[in-house]
């Protein structure tokens, strides 16, 4: 009998390969609710929050660097939704090292006040439509057990802080104009 092919994506003996390529992709997973946390999250502000969560470095880099860790700690209340290193990874290659040079400053300010709304909005207050963001709209697609904003899943909701609430996101949200103008500067 012939060894199983490594290489073959649908080899039964490759863990990773268990899957048939040309199946469809499943629906992002459903919402999960605030981990209990061993600190009482509420006393701390949202800055605070993201940096002791090493799941945030590279937030919390692209904040420092955008200037907007004084912001974030003030009084808000503000919501964010929180992209973590693996949605930041997700990038094309060598973004996230261009956003955080000095020169493109402005466009990294515009991203990430993409992702924060004035005022304290809980999961259970978001309904399908449209929310307003210091950069712009989100487009909010709710169902009975997920919330979607623009393409990203909320994958940790309600995260409350001193100055607002966190909502983990899948994916680092850009609206198309300030995606085109990234690429436009990366190619540069």
């Amino acid at each position: 009998m012939d060894e199983p092919d490594p290489l073959d994506p649908i080899n039964p003996t490759d863990p990773m390969g268990d899957t048939d390529p040309m199946a469809p992709m499943n629906e992002p997973e459903p919402m999960q609710p605030a981990t209990p946390q061993a600190v009482d999250t509420s006393t701390m502000s949202i800055v605070e929050i993201a940096s002791g969560n090493p799941a945030f470095d590279t937030l919390v880099q692209a904040v420092q660097a955008a200037n907007l860790a004084g912001t974030l700690s003030g009084d808000g209340p503000f919501t964010v939704f929180a992209p973590t290193n693996d949605a930041f990874a997700q990038l094309p290659a060598g973004a996230v090292e261009a956003l955080l040079m000095p020169e493109n400053r402005d466009l990294l300010q515009r991203l990430l006040k993409y992702h924060v709304v004035a005022g304290e909005v809980m999961s259970n207050q978001l309904s399908t439509g449209k929310v307003e963001t210091l950069d712009g709209g989100l487009a909010v697609r709710v169902t009975s057990d997920r919330v979607i904003i623009n393409d990203a899943s909320v994958t940790q909701p309600d995260i409350q802080a001193s100055n607002g609430v966190i909502h983990v996101v899948s994916r680092v949200l850009m609206p198309r104009e300030l995606r085109n103008e990234i690429v436009a500067r990366l190619a540069s």
